[in-house]
């Protein structure tokens, strides 16, 4: 039987578009895999002795002598039986800060005893110990805090995962960095009132549905950090908005949005984070139905 030449066309055609299918079906599979290993390491670094599940505590100092324990007298009071009543004193003096242990106190650092310590300025940052407890000094503009960890912390103990909008390709969207022709500077403002200069490389411009969408970009490192809000935020997600990482653009001056990658800030798993808050030109007037969903009630 002969077979016609239109026929032949029609057939190597078809199998043409479905090995383009096969292949495609393929490329998404190994995207959602990917993604579900990407989120499983995200859980993994919440719980992790220094993610954000364990913090039990956030201490401003004031200038001089804080004692600090379990003792509600103190000025840095710790939890209720995770500590001896006075396990010593923090001293803010000059942008330094020193701590002193009690001597029936048993406090380490790296399993090392502690009695008398500069912990900030540091090389390096300082962790204090003390049964599950662990604390360091954090600075925030002018204010000098103490953040303490609980590794037995009831959030970390009840914590169940983090809902997820479905993964869908389609908010994995290339972007075109428009660089900033300037020494351009965000004003960047945290839940604390505080508002810092960051530096910003430029702005992101891309399209969803035809339209185009812009967001400021802040460098964090070796990648693109985005503080964005949308019209999601306060519903579903995370009423402060969230953070998406991308990596800096290439030769082309292009690079990858990936909003399936779209986290809750800290603070939304703590009362005692300091979150940076998104900048007015990046609240979005979509709805970005693609990545973390809110969690809890902070």
């Amino acid at each position: 039987m002969k077979v016609s030449l239109e026929f032949k066309l029609i057939f190597c055609l078809f199998s043409i578009l479905i090995l383009t299918g096969f292949q495609q079906i393929s490329d998404d599979n190994t995207y959602v895999n990917d993604l579900k290993t990407w989120h499983q390491k995200r859980i993994e670094s919440l719980k992790a002795e220094n993610g954000w599940l364990n913090l039990a505590g956030l201490f401003w100092l004031e200038v001089g002598k804080n004692s600090f324990g379990a003792d509600p007298k103190n000025n840095v009071v710790f939890p209720a039986g995770k500590s001896v009543p006075l396990l010593g004193y923090f001293t803010l003096k000059n942008g330094e800060v020193w701590v002193d242990i009690e001597p029936s106190a048993k406090v380490s650092v790296n399993k090392a005893p502690v009695t008398s310590l500069k912990i900030f300025p540091a090389d390096h940052n300082i962790v204090l110990e003390s049964g599950t407890l662990r604390w360091f000094v954090i600075k925030r503009g002018t204010k000098f805090g103490i953040r303490l960890r609980d590794l037995e912390s009831s959030e970390l103990q009840h914590f169940a995962g983090v809902k997820t909008y479905s993964i869908d390709p389609k908010w994995r969207i290339e972007a075109k960095l428009e660089p900033a022709t300037t020494d351009k500077k965000i004003a960047i403002t945290d839940v604390t009132g505080q508002t810092s200069l960051q530096t910003s490389p430029g702005t992101l411009v891309f399209s969803i549905d035809g339209k185009e969408h812009r967001l400021d970009a802040v460098e964090s490192e070796e990648q693109l950090f985005i503080l964005f809000a949308d019209q999601t935020s306060g519903k579903e997600t995370y009423g402060a908005g969230r953070f998406l990482y991308a990596e800096k653009p290439n030769e082309r001056g292009t690079t990858i949005l990936d909003f399936n990658k779209s986290i809750n800030p800290p603070c939304a798993f703590t009362t005692f984070a300091t979150c940076p808050l998104p900048p007015k030109q990046n609240r979005l007037s979509i709805a970005v139905t693609a990545g973390e969903k809110n969690y809890g009630n902070h």
